[in-house]
């Protein structure tokens, strides 16, 4: 399991580098809930997330919801295809209200 964290003018800053499944789900929860508590605002890199499943997406909503729930702030981004994917799949990708962008070399 591989989360980086990083700083950048003040905003906290972190990038998955590993799956977010059922096999992951519930150290990257707790490892994620540890960063949010102490964080007001944070963003979530979701760019090097090499697979992710419904367990996955279970963390992301609840991390959401744990966000707007305590009025912090919560942005993912970056998010690549294989997520992407999963949350058309479920019709969930306007949930969060992250805008998600597609590089220029998908099209």
């Amino acid at each position: 399991m591989s989360i980086e964290a990083k700083e950048h003018n003040g905003a906290h800053f972190l990038e998955i580098n590993d799956e977010l499944t059922i096999y992951t789900a519930a150290m990257m929860k707790q490892e994620l809930q540890d960063v949010l508590s102490k964080q007001d605002e944070l963003e979530i890199s979701l760019e090097c997330v090499s697979d992710i499943d419904s367990a996955g997406i279970q963390i992301l909503i609840l991390l959401h919801q744990q966000a707007k729930k305590k009025g912090k702030t919560l942005r993912f981004i970056k998010h690549n295809r294989q997520v992407i994917d999963v949350l058309e799949t479920l019709n969930l990708e306007a949930l969060f209200g992250d805008p998600i962008v597609l590089p220029a070399k998908e099209f």
